[in-house]
């Protein structure tokens, strides 16, 4: 008899899919009256305004369509994550151009050499510049072009994959739980509660500094462990298979000096990441600009290394197909949004949260709305789309229970971002864990530890910033 395996990523989201489509048989349609908010350029739900509608239950069709409409709409042909998936393929092609000229083997060995008896070093350090990324401006999507990078460095160091994701996803994610100033969440919540994004941000850089401090201890503990006794990791039964996996193009003694091509070339690779981080940061560029740029610098890197057309051409496909899986996964995580708009439930479950905390004590209503925005945050997982959606509706109820708006915000934030470490319904999460080669269910036995313990500091947080104001 067979043991139970745990299905795929690609099972898991078109059942929730199919979940969804029935709950749009079951909960009542419904819908806010909106206007446009000049400052945010978009429409945001007007409290009080709830109404019942004609219910529009998704039936097999739209169960079908919904993994294509998370692509782009088929009906008005409006695309929705065929950006993601596309520069996903373009970073695979870019990363296996480049892996192609030996730089990053050589890189890899020349950083494993200097760092030798202290890799643990690699772990606080990578963190902390990910948890930036995540608090400055919401690092998500673009984090994805780093686990290709991320993954042959810390298996060669001895972890394993797990460690390698969590450095990223819990990084980035404990960065954008805090937002200190991320314009992605905390500006745009903000501008939709009515109150200025600096309002409650000592209590944000408490809980950045506090929970970077935590996740990081909790990464670094798992991953002595692991390099201590490889059988304590939760993919220990992957430990050949993944070092054979991801440094299979790596020959163990390959030289750690550099030639002169390879140096521009890392220089290169390395200027590549660092106009994305600013472009999205600064310049407001998003996936079809940053697609463009890993595309300019995997041809300058072909001509750099002197690649025949042939070799390039073959080199860049065969990359990209390396990560068509990946890609496949963000269509069919935002089919499950689809699903629920099209069904009119979203605005629905919205209005049973506003009513939820209606009349509750400051202590009370922070953590019960809290909990609210982490229900919702599985529903909706984009920070952006979850503060238009919530904000304009929630952040009002918190003047008859004595909480500043700017509490509720950093809620919300809170709720959103711990919920985006596991949610299901990511593109990041799920699309992470398919690089990493990462089980969801076995990314769930190292996570969950954590969320508690980060559920109990917030929840702390939170009511204190209650109980002060």
């Amino acid at each position: 008899m067979k043991a139970f395996r745990f299905p795929s990523a690609y099972t898991i989201l078109f059942l929730i899919i199919v979940f969804m489509a029935i709950l749009t048989w079951i909960i009542p349609a419904g819908k806010y009256q909106v206007e446009t908010n000049e400052t945010l350029g978009r429409e945001v739900p007007i409290a009080g305004t709830y109404s019942e509608v004609d219910p529009n239950p998704q039936g097999l069709e739209k169960i079908l369509l919904a993994p294509i409409s998370g692509f782009y709409d088929p009906d008005t042909y409006k695309a929705n994550g065929i950006d993601v998936a596309l520069f996903i393929l373009i970073i695979g092609g870019f990363l296996a151009v480049v892996t192609k000229t030996g730089a990053i083997d050589s890189g890899i060995a020349r950083v494993t050499a200097a760092l030798k008896g202290r890799e643990q070093l690699l772990i606080p350090i990578l963190m902390l510049l990910f948890s930036l990324g995540g608090t400055i401006y919401g690092m998500a999507e673009e984090s994805l072009a780093f686990y290709p990078l991320i993954l042959p460095v810390m298996i060669a160091a001895g972890y394993d994959s797990v460690t390698a994701v969590s450095v990223i996803l819990v990084g980035a994610g404990l960065g954008t739980l805090a937002s200190t100033v991320n314009p992605f969440a905390t500006v745009i919540a903000s501008d939709a509660a009515g109150v200025s994004f600096t309002s409650g941000m000592t209590l944000r850089f408490v809980i950045y500094f506090l929970g970077l401090g935590i996740c990081i201890a909790y990464v670094m503990r798992y991953a002595a462990k692991v390099k201590a006794d490889p059988t304590c990791s939760v993919v220990a039964e992957m430990h050949e298979s993944n070092r054979e996996h991801f440094l299979s193009q790596r020959d163990e003694s390959i030289s750690s000096e550099l030639t002169g091509s390879q140096k521009i070339i890392l220089l290169l690779f390395l200027a590549a990441f660092g106009v994305m981080i600013y472009g999205v940061s600064v310049a407001g560029w998003w996936m079809a600009r940053m697609s463009a740029l890993f595309l300019v610098v995997s041809i300058l890197t072909a001509f750099i290394a002197r690649m025949s057309e042939q070799e390039f051409t073959d080199t860049f496909v065969d990359g990209a197909r390396d990560l068509l899986g990946v890609a496949l996964v963000i269509g069919i995580a935002r089919g499950i949004v689809t699903i629920m708009n099209d069904g009119m439930i979203t605005d629905t479950i919205l209005y049973w949260a506003e009513q939820a905390v209606s009349g509750l004590s400051s202590v009370m209503f922070i953590n019960v709305m809290y909990w609210i925005e982490i229900v919702l945050s599985f529903f909706v997982p984009s920070s952006s789309g979850l503060a238009v959606l919530s904000m304009p509706v929630m952040a009002p109820l918190a003047d008859f229970s004595g909480v500043g708006r700017d509490l509720v915000v950093t809620a919300y934030q809170s709720a959103n971002g711990i919920v985006n470490f596991v949610t299901p319904t990511s593109g990041v999460v799920m699309g992470a864990l398919a690089m990493g080669r990462v089980s969801y269910e076995r990314w769930l036995k190292f996570i969950w530890p954590l969320l508690v313990i980060i559920t109990v500091f917030l929840t702390i947080a939170l009511s204190i910033g209650a109980v002060i104001e």
